[in-house]
């Protein structure tokens, strides 16, 4: 039975989450209000005033002065003219999430949509400033190289406000892009800081430890950095953890209504819908939730897992004809299978694929051993950028190994099993894919485990809630983290600070 005390105390520990949710909501709002390609908005201003100062020059040489009333009127006159001309700003701020859009345009605006190709993206990118690289050809068309499931779904509220105004993302970018940005990754990451504030009040034994990871969630981690762009690793993440949660209901709780089974394969499905890898946990969690409760697993979570399913192969084969995404067609051997290699045309000029010579990062680190020191502790590791990670790996042990609950024993097991073969999976790709996750803040291909990663460092930061040095040395891993969360001030799509570091002391050349 519970005490008043304890009452109290657990009263206090939701109103410290309610205060960290509210600064984390509150942080990523002002960013997407904020949202703007900052280096276009320079080139923006200096084509501007570049020309402007051209026009002076050329009413001087007719007479004006710069004291003359005409001489002002006819310059706010030409300057509002080439504001309105001269248009490089947009909310989109790489050709990842711009792949997306171009996707979303395509399917919603009756002028930008191809006759009988639905997906197609070959008039949306002959408009200024909705260029992308990540796009693959086929059939004659280009089309986003990205599954094109999400932006199905993401076309559903952009679909309302185009009817309901007439709007459109090519006449108000900023508008209707961070209204959706708030929708799309705002609205389920507060779904997801409740849901993970009720796991560590279930999970967790002391009052500083929760906080702890309560903190890291709202601030220590990339996901909220990507919240200002379409990506798919938020609800990747944000699906993982919502099947997390329901799991943890049916194993460790005992609960066997069919909802929770139904939660658990819909959001593990969309998961790996969005992170392919993330298949490993739609089976491993599938498989053990058979073996617990064979009937409701047949029933709920399979079922809901097919809708998924459906989704994603329906739309891609409604797209492409073909029930393997873009990514998984670039063949070496086979030219009418790789659709990463082409030409097309674009402001009047024939253009290459960036995929057939690409640059930089993109080229892939030649050496496999450099790969996995850079991914795990060096310029994008996932130690070295967010050593909060480190307490998982001591937290996930003293869950394994304890003796008094099986069932946090199973669930560290689990945990650690499936990041173990995807960090494995991720690190031996071979050189093409050794990218670390292209020009990015961090390593983006695990962004998707954060919320497994903070439940498993839970039995580690309570240990440590003891101790006021160990605390210490829990704040400064955090603090960290959220120096690497926070360096990317305006654009997630950017390298990170340790990678500038490395750059800037001759250790890393791309």
């Amino acid at each position: 039975m519970s005490t008043a005390a304890d009452d109290s105390q657990a009263r206090l520990r939701r109103s410290v989450y309610a205060l960290l949710i509210a600064a984390s909501v509150g942080l990523m709002l002002g960013r997407i209000l904020a949202v703007d390609d900052v280096g276009r908005s320079a080139i923006e201003e200096y084509a501007i005033q570049s020309r402007l100062g051209e026009f002076r020059k050329t009413l001087a040489s007719r007479g004006l002065r710069d004291d003359d009333p005409e001489m002002a009127s006819r310059l706010a006159d030409e300057e509002a003219r080439l504001r309105q001309r001269i248009t490089m700003r947009r909310p989109f701020l790489s050709a990842n999430d711009r792949s997306r859009w171009c996707a979303i345009r395509a399917l919603v605006e009756p002028d930008m949509r191809v006759p009988g190709v639905p997906y197609a993206i070959d008039k949306v990118i002959q408009e200024a400033n909705w260029d992308t690289i990540d796009m693959v050809k086929h059939d004659g068309h280009l089309y986003s190289s990205k599954p094109p499931l999400l932006p199905t779904l993401a076309a559903a509220p952009y679909w309302l406000i185009h009817r309901a105004t007439g709007a459109t993302l090519g006449s108000h970018p900023f508008a209707i892009g961070r209204a959706l940005l708030v929708l799309f990754n705002v609205v389920p990451m507060v779904v997801a800081f409740v849901l993970l504030a009720r796991l560590v009040e279930h999970l967790g034994t002391s009052d500083w430890g929760r906080v702890f990871v309560m903190a890291a969630a709202a601030f220590g981690t990339f996901l909220t950095t990507f919240a200002v762009v379409l990506n798919n690793h938020l609800p990747g993440a944000i699906s993982a953890l919502i099947a997390l949660y329901a799991a943890v209901r049916i194993w460790r709780d005992d609960r066997r209504e069919l909802v929770y089974f139904a939660v658990a394969g819909l959001f593990a499905a969309f998961a790996a819908a969005n992170e392919l890898p993330a298949l490993s946990l739609l089976v491993l969690l599938g498989a053990a939730l058979l073996w617990k409760a064979p009937r409701p697993t047949l029933v709920a979570y399979l079922p809901a897992a097919l809708v998924v399913a459906a989704g994603f192969f329906g739309t891609n084969w409604i797209a492409h004809r073909s029930l393997r995404p873009p990514y998984m067609h670039r063949s070496k051997t086979d030219p009418a299978d790789n659709w990463y290699r082409y030409e097309y045309e674009r402001g009047g000029r024939t253009v290459k694929s960036y995929w057939q010579n690409p640059v930089g990062i993109d080229r892939g680190e030649p050496s496999p051993a450099v790969y996995v020191v850079h991914a795990l502790v060096g310029h994008h590791g996932v130690f070295s950028l967010t050593p909060v990670w480190i307490l998982t790996l001591a937290g996930l042990p003293l869950w394994l190994f304890q003796r008094r609950d099986r069932s946090l024993r199973e669930l560290a097991l689990f945990i650690a099993a499936l990041s173990l073969v995807c960090v494995v999976f991720y690190l031996m790709r071979p050189q093409a894919d050794r990218n670390y996750g292209g020009m990015t803040s961090g390593f983006r291909w695990v962004f998707w485990f954060a919320p497994m990663w903070l439940v498993g460092m839970l039995p580690a930061v309570d240990r440590m809630a003891s101790r006021r040095w160990l605390r210490g040395v829990a704040l400064v891993l955090l603090a960290l983290s959220i120096l690497s969360a926070a360096y990317p001030t305006w654009n997630p799509w950017t390298h990170p600070w340790l990678f500038d570091w490395f750059d800037h002391l001759g250790w890393a050349r791309v």
